[in-house]
């Protein structure tokens, strides 16, 4: 069971972050989240927990809800009557949380029967409820009347607990005369401010300037704070200080304690505020301010450092004095040193290899040490030694002069580095005695080959899947360092499916990412093994290889295919269902096969479209078709059924298969019925195909017919303009084929055609005297039509022409085959 819940800001949702977390039972706690302004009144709405997370208005009193919190702060408090959260005490976000802009505060919502857990986490926002203040209410500030333009006067900065927009964000300076603000971001983001001179100071013309600097924080309502600045012009000086002594000669105890005073300086001034002198060293060396120290008010030299004899006998120490404009003198201090005997020995390191190889033999020299004791007899006598179990010594190799060596072999990935304690003691009584620590680090030899997290990897991806898909991330860690630990990944060539393995497969080399280059086809493959080397960068470099099995996962992108009932265009074929056929009577079964696997290849099947509903069904998951009751005379012969084929996939896929079905008893019936069923046509297929096919098929006929209609009537006007112009009779020309004599025509035809000249239309008669075959032919409107046909292979047309509106001409025709002639009157 998962938690819902909905935080609220001021009342409204804020935002829910959903975490399983299991504790203390199986139940699944969650977690949310609220907001709420700081300084919220005692009692106050936080949100309606039992809402936000979806529980029964009993649940908060039947399971014993209560507010848990580890450290025993009751911020927030449980309603269980109504299931609020309120405020418990008033929160300050500057008192819970400081600078830290980021504020909240968590607890747990506990229930019993069964035992839950919520985590709730409730926001606190910051309110400008602060002003800027300032560290003191009154600044004073001394400046000599000789001060330059440009110099710069640091200021105190205000204090603002708010955080964000409502902390402090500007300052002012009024009035501006003599002085302007400049106001610079420090690297914490602190503002810090100080006074830049920009107009002379005049003593005489004024002594006191008042100035008002103000803080602003960016809030709304904004507040603001202020604070006075008085600026006192001090007298020009023109008397340095003087020492009373120009050497000061002084002793101290080797070891004195701290803040002891050695000795005290003084000067004096002419000027007026000679209390304003201040005292310093002077070239002071590094040992000199590390044993002592002076007082810059007073001249007080005091001890701050332990003094030893055997190292300083004698400090010479230059002072100086410096009165407020800048004037100084200078005198000497001579402290002698009064020696004790106390001295520790002291170690030297002479040489130190901070590193050492972890392949380093056996008594390789790691330090070379100087132990030396100030003190004299026993007392600087030394022993030296180091901590047991470590896999070094120390041998002395000439006075005072030792070796730190390796006796055992260095395994780096089991010690990386150690700290070795070297401890001197002298023969004092009591012994004194000093240690130093050395930090040896053990350097990489490339002695590790990268080992994988796993010995193999099984990694699944999804058919179809884009290019540049991530398949999985392979880890090997070697345990060497630096260059020698950083792996590199690599494919190890090889073919799959006839093809390189890089051109389906590629492997970032440095995060061990796996891509797929292309996109699978689980129908073609369903899985396949890869080798991935792991390789450092060491030299030489070493390697490790793995074994990735890559399982591609089947997706729903084939659909069904019917293999039974064939559905072909060629002809038809129907299921028969005699009348008689009882109730569930099988017609046909659908056959159908999924080439994807799975659920994917799951199918089912459903009636989608029949001509009676109510006659047939078809199984779920079998695909019989099967009658639902009996047969009747009002049931037509002619039914046809679709069938929707899905598989179970997501999203799903389908076929749709169309049966014909004929209810009769004999198969004469059927197919008097069926008959029509050749010419049924899926218009919806092949409609648009169609229509623009006879589209084209009647504009060219269109185009043919224009352009023969055009031909024809050219073509009878220029014969008909030729026919009446032959007014003259023209003489008759007997035409004889070259191959044929005068008069050898064995069959002559005659034919008798007249026509006048004021007439368009003529008539020819065929007169058959002399032979058996027959032509009969009329030339109206130019047409000519034979009962049988007849080769001919020549024919010569004479006319006669007169002035009368009769003409005459013979008509002589010569047959390939035999000699027949045919001839026609034309009147």
């Amino acid at each position: 069971m998962e938690s819902e819940g909905k935080g609220w800001h001021y009342g409204s949702l804020f935002f829910y972050t959903a975490c399983a977390v299991a504790l203390f039972s199986p139940r699944v706690t969650g977690q949310i989240r609220y907001s709420i302004p700081e300084e919220m009144a005692e009692g106050s709405f936080v949100g309606n927990i039992a809402s936000d997370l979806g529980l029964k208005p009993n649940r908060l009193i039947s399971g014993k809800a209560r507010v848990f919190t580890a450290d025993s702060s009751e911020y927030i408090g449980l309603d269980k009557e109504n299931g609020h959260l309120v405020v418990k005490n008033k929160i300050d976000r500057e008192e819970l949380c400081g600078e830290i802009s980021a504020c909240s505060v968590s607890f747990d919502v506990i229930f019993e029967n069964p035992m839950e857990l919520y985590r709730v986490t409730v926001d606190i926002q910051d309110i400008n409820d602060n002003s800027p203040v300032f560290p003191k209410s009154k600044i004073e500030q001394e400046i000599s009347e000789l001060a330059v333009l440009g110099a710069r006067f640091p200021l105190e900065s205000a204090i603002d607990p708010d955080v964000g927009v409502n902390t402090l964000q500007k300052y002012t300076l009024q009035p501006t005369d003599h002085f302007k603000l400049n106001v610079q971001i420090g690297g914490g983001g602190n503002k810090n401010i100080e006074m830049v001179l920009h107009s002379p100071l005049d003593r005489e013309n004024k002594k006191l300037h008042k100035l008002i600097l103000t803080a602003l924080d960016g809030g709304k309502p904004q507040r603001s704070a202020t604070v006075q600045i008085n600026i006192i012009v001090l007298d020009g000086n023109d008397n340095a200080p003087v020492f009373s002594q120009s050497s000061y000669k002084t002793s101290v105890v080797e070891n004195a304690p701290k803040s002891s005073i050695v000795t005290r300086v003084s000067a004096t001034d002419a000027d007026e505020s000679s209390h304003g002198i201040q005292y310093y060293f002077e070239h002071a060396s590094s040992t000199v301010k590390a044993l002592f120290s002076i007082d810059a008010d007073s001249g007080e030299v005091k001890v701050i450092g332990d003094i030893d004899y055997e190292k300083h006998k004698q400090f010479t120490v230059k002072v100086k004095a410096k009165d407020h404009g800048g004037l100084t003198d200078s005198s000497e201090i001579i402290i002698d040193v009064i020696d004790v005997n106390d001295n520790t020995p002291k170690i030297t390191i002479m040489s130190f290899a901070s590193a050492v190889s972890e392949d380093a033999s056996p008594g390789t020299v790691i330090a070379m040490i100087n132990i030396q004791d100030l003190d004299s007899g026993d007392n600087s006598k030394i022993t030296c030694s180091i901590d047991l179990n470590s896999p070094f010594k120390i041998i002395s190799s000439l006075t005072n002069y030792y070796n730190l060596v390796t006796y055992s072999e260095l395994d780096r990935e089991q010690s990386a580095e150690y700290n070795i304690t070297i401890t001197a003691v002298d023969g004092g009584n009591p012994p004194l005695s000093s240690k130093d620590i050395f930090n040896l680090k053990i350097s990489d030899v490339n002695d590790h080959t990268p080992q994988f997290e796993q010995e193999s990897y099984n990694a699944f991806i999804a058919e179809n899947n884009p290019p540049s898909t991530t398949i999985l991330t392979v880890k090997a860690v070697d345990m060497d360092w630096g260059p020698n630990a950083k792996v590199s990944y690599f494919l190890i060539d090889g073919d799959l499916n006839g093809a390189p393995l890089a051109s389906y497969i590629s492997i970032n080399s440095e995060s061990g990412v796996i891509y797929a280059e292309k996109s699978f086809d689980y129908e073609q493959l369903k899985s396949f093994k890869m080798q991935v080397k792991a390789q450092d960068g060491g030299s030489p470099p070493l390697s490790n290889n793995m074994t990735v099995n890559i399982i591609i996962q089947d997706q729903n992108d084939n659909a069904p295919q019917v293999l039974y009932p064939v559905q072909t265009g060629a002809s038809v074929v129907a299921e028969i269902v005699p009348r008689a056929a009882d109730v569930g009577y099988l017609v046909t079964k659908v056959v159908a096969v999924d080439v994807d696997s799975g659920q994917n290849a799951w199918l089912s099947y459903k009636l989608q479209k029949a001509t009676d509903r109510a006659l047939f069904e078809v199984g779920l998951q079998n695909g019989e078709i099967r009658t639902v009751r009996q047969v009747t005379d009002k049931d037509a012969v002619k039914q046809k059924l679709t069938v929707v084929v899905e598989d179970n996939g997501q999203p799903s896929r389908s076929a749709v298969v169309s049966i014909n079905v004929a209810v009769a008893d004999s198969f004469p019936e059927v197919l008097s019925e069926f008959t029509d069923f050749t010419h049924e046509k899926q218009y919806d297929e092949n409609l648009t195909f169609y229509l623009i096919l006879a589209l084209a098929v009647v504009s060219l006929l269109f185009i043919v017919s224009i352009i023969s209609i055009i031909s024809v009537k050219i073509y009878r006007w220029r014969q008909n303009k030729l026919f009446y112009k032959s007014g003259a009779t023209l003489p008759v020309i007997p035409y004889y084929p070259p191959v044929y004599a005068d008069g050898t025509l064995q069959h002559v035809y005659n034919y008798e055609m007249c026509g006048t000249t004021d007439s368009r239309m003529s008539d020819m008669k065929f007169v058959r005297p002399y032979s058996q075959n027959t032509l009969v032919s009329q030339s109206r409107m130019g047409t000519v039509q034979r009962e049988k046909k007849q080769e001919v292979d020549d024919l010569t047309l004479e006319f006669c022409f007169s002035n009368t509106s009769q003409y005459w001409c013979t008509v002589n025709s010569i047959p390939p085959t035999n000699t027949h002639t045919h001839s026609a009157t034309l009147c």
